[in-house]
């Protein structure tokens, strides 16, 4: 027999923005939906007009390519898009850590194309954020268990993901810099 559990909520462990979504009608949801719809068309541009040899050209520090980050960020995308989904009609579900650096050196991700994978990205978002809006204001509430850092919301798993994208470009844009010297 399958239940329905969107109304089933837990409010243990709500963050600030938790309990600032609270009274709001949605708004602060709302905001949050256009941020993370937001974070396709920045990664796109961050990665705008580089060659296939700027994108893989490895740093002399080791850290990932330009490409590296770019297919990361698309891996990272697609789990947190099933979190979410989990979340939002699970009841508790558990949220399996991964291991990005493991999945970064997956044979075959050097042939993956850096602009098809960023374009992917956004389009994932676009598709998860259709959920994401039809959802009721207390669904924003629930929880999954993160096999690390344990209880986490809907929403703050939404804002993980937005945050996910501007750390990883603003690394992108110092990569730029040193690709062009400076």
């Amino acid at each position: 027999m399958t239940t329905n559990n969107t109304t089933s909520i837990t409010t243990s462990n709500t963050t600030a923005s938790d309990t600032e979504m609270r009274g709001t009608n949605s708004g602060l949801v709302r905001k949050r939906i256009d941020e993370y719809l937001a974070g396709g068309p920045r990664l796109s541009q961050s990665i705008w007009g580089l060659s296939r040899e700027e994108l893989h050209k490895r740093p002399p520090d080791g850290s990932w390519t330009i490409h590296q980050i770019v297919t990361h960020l698309l891996d990272s995308d697609l789990i947190g898009s099933d979190r979410m989904k989990r979340v939002a009609c699970m009841d508790r579900p558990l949220l399996v850590a991964f291991d990005e650096t493991a999945f970064a050196n997956l044979p075959g991700t050097d042939r993956i194309d850096t602009f098809m994978a960023s374009e992917m990205l956004h389009r994932n978002r676009q598709m998860t954020a259709v959920h994401l809006q039809a959802l009721p204001e207390l669904a924003w509430e629930r929880q999954g268990i993160h096999t690390e850092v344990g209880a986490v919301s809907l929403l703050t798993l939404v804002e993980k993901f937005i945050k996910h994208i501007d750390h990883h470009v603003e690394f992108i844009s110092r990569k730029r810099l040193w690709l062009r010297g400076e």
